[in-house]
């Protein structure tokens, strides 16, 4: 009986042991224990797995109505072991997703939740993935709101907007199933001939500060508890934006005194904000590739700014350490600097593949790895997906691109529009006009609206110029010719606009640009569109086409030329990607404003503002040059004052922080008040003194008269946008503090240094209306 019992007791000891789960599934522990339990049970294969992200759009089948993991998925976890995956739902040429075949909503939940059970039910420790997914302005997936791109949404200088935006965004991405948003974009965009300027928040650190902060604020501000948080990826680390020539990924150089007053601002801002995941850019900084620099993902985020999320290369921006910048002999030797650097994962590539290989030949410390390993699992167990992977697919059929977020996109485009002139009063237009000419190639043109890493639509969900038209008149008060194409010279009738714009009263002209990807336009490994000059794709714009000049493609000129010669007024609207050449449109239109990409609600927001339904507010979030020998041209250019070439002025066409209004606003009354010798209250009042009701940003600049290092000319410090009813007057309150007043000496320590400062308060950063003196002890 003895060895019976014995054995019994065995069994059911085996049997209790199994029940008993491991101390990393305890959610009654804290994170931090949880970690290192499950850290000490991995495999060093797993452990690199979890810093790997690959592709992830072939990870799903989709069979109907219904979605599942495929057959490569499988082989990736079983093999890879991969903790998370990148743009899944990602729906564009690149990715040869279309809506036939790609995921709606509802399906995408559905395939996040298979690929989520296959990971949790089919690996030994059953840890949960991250889905990333991009989200510049919108989630980047079939049948999500799309909102205006980065530079429409600065040109509204509202944070409290793009907190909405944020949030909406973020939003759209849970309920699908994803957990990490590939956005803001913080990089200063200095020269428009890059092709991404269009990503951007502007030239400027403070409002693209102020913006970024609020967009992550949003999106949940780091609170992964939240069900509607994402993991804001803030892109990219850092200087992207002043590529030499112009040109996408070139190399940069600025020094370290040029990157802490501008560049790194931006993303402090947002990490503050509650951002846990940074992206490195493609660039190099005086020879250092970003995603190989240690000092900017090792000094300065973590020891600096005591960053505690986790880093992520850009698209195979480690194996590039030795494709492209030359800087590492094999793939091992690239993953060994990235991983060193301070970066953590690896996206798309196949470098941190090497790092099994690399610790047993001594060349790597496993705890690098598990430093890094660490980083991701703990944002992991944060956000309850070890509780908790799942989502309700009905929720994602409801809500994903719901009527409040479409308003929102709409709110978000009429805020964005910026009026450049308005000569005579052109605008706002009459409703019982006789018939407006609507002609140009962005008039009807539904994915010139949308701007760069946008997914297929379904077109009844964008609204172009002209549908915009079409719901304030009668079809009898519209005629649309569409003029010519945006590069294509072969696709032109000038003749029928001309005879159009001649049976008018008014000649509403789109032109400018386009950032949409076709099915006909190549694609780099990196999904930046390949540049052809001989192809009939109409990009001008987004990821990969840069320009050497900033002119009108195509017949564009010529249609503007023609339909001003009918003398008809002209409304020139620009939707564009970048600051395009706009000299002859200032000179010679009677109304002349940008939309950038506007988004999914464009056509509604320009046609709120052509009949006057809505007030322009927007301001310009970047300076736009006469000439590209100009560039780079920005307001807060260091000392000392640009003087003029032979040709031309040394100043832009519209400075930063330029926009027209309906309205006209009085300034008045300006109140000094120190509180302390490094707080001051400054006030003054705004009055709305014109016919409309309406808005103004109201730009508060300080400049340092004399310093220990050289100085801008002027820094935008503070800004608020308001709006006042006709007649209205409101007094409006800035407070200024120690760190307005703090540069960098010369010895890169932050200081406030005593003496004489200017404060200028207005309506651009050319048009001051009030000034007065700060003397600091």
């Amino acid at each position: 009986m003895k060895p019976i019992f014995c054995l019994l007791l065995l069994l059911l000891g085996i049997s209790g042991s199994a029940q008993i789960p491991y101390k990393y599934k305890n959610r009654a522990l804290n994170v931090e224990e949880r970690v290192q339990d499950l850290l000490s049970l991995m495999t060093l294969e797993e452990k690199v797995g979890q810093l790997l992200c690959p592709l992830g759009w072939e990870m799903y089948e989709k069979q109907g109505d219904s979605a599942t993991h495929s057959k490569k998925f499988e082989t990736l976890v079983q093999q890879n072991h991969i903790g998370m995956l990148w743009a899944v739902f990602r729906a564009d040429p690149w990715t040869q997703k279309t809506l036939q075949n790609g995921l709606n909503p509802e399906l995408a939940a559905r395939a996040a939740n298979a690929l989520q059970r296959y990971a949790v039910e089919n690996t030994r420790l059953g840890i949960p993935l991250f889905l990333a997914e991009e989200c510049p302005h919108g989630h980047m997936a079939i049948g999500t709101t799309v909102f205006p791109t980065g530079i429409g949404m600065a040109s509204t200088w509202n944070p409290e907007l793009i907190k909405e935006i944020g949030a909406a965004v973020a939003k759209e991405i849970r309920w699908q199933g994803g957990h990490i948003g590939y956005g803001p974009v913080l990089d200063l965009s200095r020269d428009p001939r890059w092709s991404r300027a269009e990503e951007t928040f502007g030239e400027d650190p403070v409002l693209a500060a102020v913006l970024g902060a609020a967009f992550v604020k949003g999106a949940g501000g780091g609170d992964l508890k939240n069900k509607q948080a994402v993991i804001s990826t803030l892109k990219h680390f850092v200087a992207y934006g002043v590529p030499e020539s112009g040109i996408n990924g070139n190399a940069v150089s600025m020094g370290v005194r040029e990157l802490q007053e501008n560049f790194l601002p931006p993303f402090k801002a947002a990490i503050d904000a509650g951002a846990q995941s940074v992206m490195s850019a493609y660039n190099s900084i005086d020879g250092i590739p970003c995603t190989s620099n240690s000092y900017l993902f090792t000094d300065i985020l973590r020891k600096q700014w005591n960053f505690r999320g986790f880093s992520v290369s850009d698209l195979i921006s480690i194996d590039a350490l030795q494709a492209s910048h030359f800087v590492a002999q094999t793939l091992e030797e690239a993953a060994i600097q990235s991983l060193s650097a301070g970066v953590d994962v690896d996206l798309g590539g196949n470098a941190y593949q090497k790092l099994v290989d690399a610790v047993q030949q001594n060349w790597i410390r496993e705890a690098v790895i598990d430093t890094a390993v660490c980083r991701v699992l703990r944002l992991k167990f944060e956000m309850g997906l070890f509780e908790n992977p799942y989502v309700d697919p009905a929720l994602a059929k409801q809500h994903v691109r719901k009527p409040a977020h479409v308003a929102l996109a709409r709110d978000a485009a009429r805020e964005s529009v910026v009026l450049l002139e308005n000569k005579n009063h052109t605008l706002p237009l009459h409703k019982d006009i006789r018939k407006v000419a609507v002609i140009g190639p962005n008039a009807d043109n539904v994915y010139n609206m949308l701007g760069d890493y946008t997914a297929p639509q379904d077109e009844h969900n964008v609204i172009t110029v002209l549908k915009g038209i079409q719901s304030k008149l009668k079809p009898a008060q519209i005629e649309y010719v569409k003029g010519c194409a945006i590069r294509d010279t072969s696709d032109a009738d000038l003749e029928k606009a001309v005879n159009a714009a001649r049976n008018a009263e008014v000649a509403v002209v789109v032109v400018g640009g386009s950032s949409a990807r076709d099915f006909k336009t190549d694609y780099a490994e990196t999904g930046a569109a390949v540049a052809s000059a001989t192809g009939l794709s109409d990009m001008d714009s987004g990821e990969g086409f840069d320009r050497a000049t900033l002119d009108l493609l195509g017949k564009q000129k010529e249609l503007l030329q023609a339909i001003k010669q009918t003398g008809k007024p002209l409304i020139v609207i620009y939707i564009q990607g970048r600051p395009l050449n706009m000299n002859w449109a200032a000179e010679q239109a009677d109304a002349l404003l940008t939309a950038w990409y506007p988004g999914q609600e464009g056509g509604n927001a320009i046609a709120d503002v052509l009949f006057g339904d809505y007030n322009p507010a927007g301001r310009l979030p970047l300076s736009v040059p006469r000439h590209e020998g100009q560039i780079p041209v920005y307001y807060n250019k260091k000392n000392p004052p640009a003087h003029d070439y032979i040709e031309m002025t040394a100043s832009p066409l519209y400075a930063f922080g330029y926009g027209l209004s309906y309205t006209s606003f009085a300034y008045a009354d300006l109140v000094l008040k120190r509180l302390g010798n490094h707080d001051f209250e400054i006030s003054c009042s705004l009055t709305n003194s014109g016919a409309y009701d309406g808005g103004e940003v109201v730009q508060l600049y300080l400049r340092d008269e004399v310093a220990s290092v050289v100085q801008p000319v002027k820094q935008l410090k503070q800004f608020q946008r308001i709006h006042l009813k006709k007649g209205e007057t409101k007094q409006i309150v800035f407070k200024l503090t120690k760190n307005d007043f703090c540069i960098f000496d010369r010895n890169m320590n932050r200081v406030v240094e005593p003496g004489e400062f200017t404060v200028m308060i207005g309506s651009a950063s050319d048009h001051s209306k009030l000034t007065a003196k700060i003397t600091i002890e």
